[in-house]
């Protein structure tokens, strides 16, 4: 109902600045301070108070005046603070936000017909997914998650990186070596844990071997990465049958998050396509390719960009963005948007990919790439997936279940009534909060911050946390769940006049707030600002449940109406996790 209110509010403000004769290119409207019992404020009496020659707070008022609130289905004021015109929420729109949010769909915004490509994680296929690797896949999946209940068709795509030399490497040391060469037992019974010994067993003798040795290894990865660029399909099931299984084993463990694809995009296919010469070809065609020092290059000053971008190395094989410039013009030719999830060390790369897609005739406007800062371990270690070093995401991930399970049985026992739980119940809650635990503690963040990783924080059971918005959907379902029980009926079609409570309606406005968050979250891909947004709904909620009896209300009408409200709040937190990509549990 907010992104209705919203588009209410502009209606309104663009017919009164059109009929006092004031320009309408920028209405300022945003959301008010806490204080102010608002839904939405302008603040364009500061933009035009010079025009006017007038003080801001003499237009605002002139254009509060000019606003007819009686027209308007779901503003039911229109006043003035100061500089600012303030639009006050009417009955209606309570009583619509009260209808809207029976919905279990409720937060989904209408199908806008633009279809989006979400590329996310394309973790090389060398190994387990490490920590410092988790923030991409958690934010790629909940940028996703928003575009599509923003009405997007969204796919999810994994970009395969397997023409690289760190495949090269891992498919050779696959071939060479034996099981007695390697390390100790895998660390886990997966794939990808057992595969990895291979690599690190390659990269180890390429550094510690005789000269002669390594050259002659040398000369071997160099075939395989030859036979790629010349289409040869031995060598490409050569390397596949290395990918394809420790990929295997990466989704695995990404699948827990959970994150899930939509499709996964080997780079060797823009390779055997031709697609990959094709856009060599051109780029070598255009005004800004340079050859030097035999190699192909493109001058990229027009675009503020110092450092060519090598496209064609001297001996005329590819490089990796050679083929990603494949890559994104297939994205363009099949999607109306593409969005990619990048670490920070990436920006240059994408700018130059940018200014190259734009030398090829493409529309860049189509694409955006948003970045994220690192997660770091406490004291700065590092993370490598040669030397493997750092805290694998399954051990992240299965420390977080055993801690919450600890916090679930601990607060199990300190109870005075039977809970009625299982042991299915309790492992299937562990995991719930334990896995939404981690997921929210780093999708919560700004991306443009780095996030030193702590235990403690990640799997704080207190507010700011997954487990305390959690919470309130368990108590949401357990009052709805006692209310069937003692035979109390939740309306359909609520009767929102009987809640006249401060705490109902600012927890009917917190909940029309929903959509807002959503539309801006998917608009600037800041799936944080749905974190904070769950937050204040958790709060909200708690007050009102301190303050107003639900099942013991006074009477019957404010019983049912308050039931509908514990409903509406019920699906609201569950789709509004559902965008972090958290689960929302019915008991805790």
């Amino acid at each position: 109902m907010f992104v209705t209110f919203r588009e209410e509010v502009r209606d309104a403000l663009h017919g009164a600045l059109t009929s006092l004769d004031y320009p309408t290119d920028d209405l300022g409207i945003e959301e008010p301070p806490e204080d102010v019992p608002a839904v939405l404020a302008s603040s364009v009496a500061f933009r035009l108070a010079s025009e006017a020659g007038a003080p801001p707070p003499q237009v605002a008022a002139e254009l509060a005046d000019a606003i007819d609130a009686g027209t308007l289905e779901y503003v039911g004021r229109v006043e003035t603070q100061g500089p600012y015109v303030n639009f006050l929420p009417g009955d209606a729109y309570l009583a619509a936000t009260l209808d809207a949010a029976q919905d279990t769909e409720y937060g989904h915004l209408p199908d806008r017909d633009e279809s989006v490509v979400v590329e996310h994680t394309s973790a090389n296929p060398t190994g387990p997914v490490h920590v410092g690797r988790a923030r991409n896949p958690i934010t790629g999946d909940a940028i996703a998650n928003a575009l599509e209940f923003a009405g997007y068709d969204v796919e999810r795509h994994y970009y395969v990186n397997d023409a690289g030399r760190q495949v090269a490497v891992f498919t050779w040391a696959y071939e060479t070596f034996d099981e007695a060469d390697l390390d100790a037992d895998p660390a886990r019974d997966r794939i990808e844990y057992d595969l990895v010994r291979y690599y690190r067993k390659g990269n180890a003798y390429l550094e510690d071997a005789d000269p002669e040795e390594v050259e002659a290894a040398e000369a071997e990865i160099e075939a395989i990465m030859r036979g790629l660029e010349a289409g040869d399909e031995e060598t490409f099931e050569r390397v596949a049958e290395v990918v394809d299984r420790v990929l295997s084993g990466m989704t695995e463990c990404l699948s827990r998050l959970p994150a899930t694809f939509d499709e996964f995009v080997k780079e060797s296919r823009f390779m055997r396509d031709g697609s990959t010469d094709d856009v060599a070809e051109r780029l070598k065609d255009s005004e800004y390719a340079v050859l030097e020092e035999e190699a192909w290059q493109l001058e990229l000053d027009e675009w503020g960009i110092e450092k060519k971008l090598v496209f064609l190395r001297s001996d005329g094989t590819s490089l990796y963005t050679t083929r990603d410039l494949a890559h994104h013009e297939w994205k363009f030719e099949n999607f109306d948007r593409a969005v990619t999830v990048l670490g920070e060390d990436h920006k240059l790369q994408a700018q130059q990919l940018d200014a190259a897609l734009e030398i090829l005739g493409n529309d860049t406007s189509q694409l955006t790439s948003t970045f994220y800062s690192w997660v770091n371990l406490p004291g700065g270690e590092g993370m490598s997936t040669r030397a493997g070093t750092g805290i694998d995401l399954d051990d992240l991930l299965d420390e977080a279940i055993d801690r919450a399970r600890d916090e679930v049985e601990r607060r199990l026992e300190t109870r005075q009534r039977d809970d009625d739980l299982d042991e299915a119940d309790i492992q299937r809650i562990a995991e719930q909060v334990g896995l939404g635990a981690v997921r929210y503690d780093i999708v919560s963040k700004q991306p443009t911050k780095a996030i030193t990783f702590q235990w403690e924080e990640a799997l704080d059971f207190e507010a700011q946390s997954a487990p305390y918005v959690q919470y309130v959907h368990a108590r949401c379902c357990g009052i709805l769940d006692e209310a069937e029980r003692a035979g109390h009926e939740v309306p359909a079609e609520p009767d929102a006049s009987a809640l006249g409570t401060p705490e109902e309606e600012a927890l009917v406005l917190t909940i029309a707030r929903l959509t807002g968050a959503i539309d801006k979250a998917a608009a600037q891909l800041e799936p944080h600002r749905v974190a904070t947004y769950t937050r204040d709904i958790a709060e909200t909620f708690n007050a009102f449940y301190r303050e107003c009896p639900v099942l013991t209300a006074e009477d019957e009408e404010v019983r049912a109406a308050r039931l509908a409200l514990v409903r509406a709040s019920r699906h609201t937190v569950a789709n509004a996790l559902a965008v972090l990509g958290v689960a929302a549990p019915e008991s805790m």
